[in-house]
């Protein structure tokens, strides 16, 4: 009887050696920043829809000014392209868990985030709109906005990241923020490609 019971007694398994974190889809981290750049892909989308639909209902486009000029959107598209690859170094030294090499990339990134916000500020001032300019001025501003929204918090995020990996106490998933911080900010700088398409160039080559 008792060998029957014991047959039939459910198993027990250890699950003390197993790690308490893990990077890429085995973190819930990395599934919550997969959604967040969905949501926000989707405003992205629909600004830029109004964007063109505003464009079918009026001519010229932009109405009534110029297209934004293009040296601070093109300065800040070049950083962004640029910042990707102390991005890339920081997030692969996150999941070897390389502390001295994390804490060099991750001070790297907010270097770059610190300085697109700076010329990001110039950049609005040559937009030759205001937000009540028109419909134009209002979704560019719009959009620019959402983007600098993005940007802030990413920097805000790095800018926390880096103290706690100086100051502790670093635990391993601690790393796993890195290497999702990073990943998000692949997700800024994509999102700006296209934005700097649309907003600078497409006005020029597509102006009726």
């Amino acid at each position: 009887m008792s060998d029957r019971v014991a047959a039939t007694a459910p198993r027990v398994i250890d699950a003390a050696a197993l790690p308490s974190y893990g990077f890429g889809h085995q973190s819930l981290m990395w599934w919550g920043t997969v959604a967040l750049m969905a949501i926000e892909g989707t405003v992205f989308a629909l600004a830029v829809v109004i964007y063109f639909y505003l464009w079918t209902t009026v001519s010229p486009w932009p109405p009534s000014v110029p297209p934004p000029d293009l040296r601070y959107g093109t300065l800040n598209l070049i950083i962004m392209l640029a910042s990707l690859y102390p991005n890339w170094i920081t997030k692969r030294a996150a999941e070897r868990e390389d502390l001295k090499l994390v804490r060099a990339g991750i001070l790297a990134c907010l270097l770059f985030a610190l300085l697109f916000l700076g010329i990001r500020i110039l950049e609005f001032g040559t937009l030759n709109c205001f937000w009540d300019t028109n419909a134009y001025g209002s979704v560019v501003w719009l959009i620019l906005g959402l983007h600098t929204t993005h940007l802030l918090t990413d920097a805000y995020d790095t800018a926390v990241l880096a103290v706690l990996m100086f100051t502790g106490p670093l635990e391993g998933r601690r790393y796993v923020d890195v290497s999702e911080n990073a990943l998000y900010w692949y997700f800024v700088v994509g999102s700006w490609v296209p934005i700097y398409a649309i907003i600078y160039l497409a006005p020029r080559l597509l102006r009726s």
